[in-house]
């Protein structure tokens, strides 16, 4: 019988595996490349306009919702392509509704971006 590795080692592990998922989202999806860059300029606007603690707490929450989201959209694909290679009806409306997923969590980020940002440039 084979010895159970303590808790201690697969959490080790599992962090592991997900630094590797990130490290794949990062290298091979242009979407989250858009979603880092975005990231990287409006954390630029933040401290530049000197926002708030409570600001750089809703604006680093949406980053981390709209980015997350994201990766949970490329997996639903990922998953969709792996047990449908050829295109589907039922395959593409899961998608869709994966990207429509996205599009929220993007047009709440903005909305969020503007109530944060406009009110800086008066």
């Amino acid at each position: 019988m084979q010895k159970k590795e303590s808790f201690f080692i697969n959490r080790l592990k599992s962090i592991g595996f997900a630094f590797k998922g990130m490290l794949i989202l990062i290298k091979t999806e242009a979407s989250i490349q858009v979603q880092l860059f975005i990231t990287i300029v409006v954390t630029f606007a933040g401290f530049y306009f000197e926002i708030s603690r409570t600001e750089w707490l809703i604006q680093i929450t949406i980053i981390g919702l709209v980015i997350s989201i994201e990766g949970m959209n490329t997996a639903v694909e990922y998953i969709a392509d792996f047990v449908h290679p050829e295109y589907h009806k039922k395959i593409g409306l899961i998608k869709d509704v994966a990207a429509g997923a996205v599009f929220i969590a993007s047009i709440i980020a903005v909305i969020i971006a503007g109530i944060i940002y406009i009110p800086k440039f008066n």
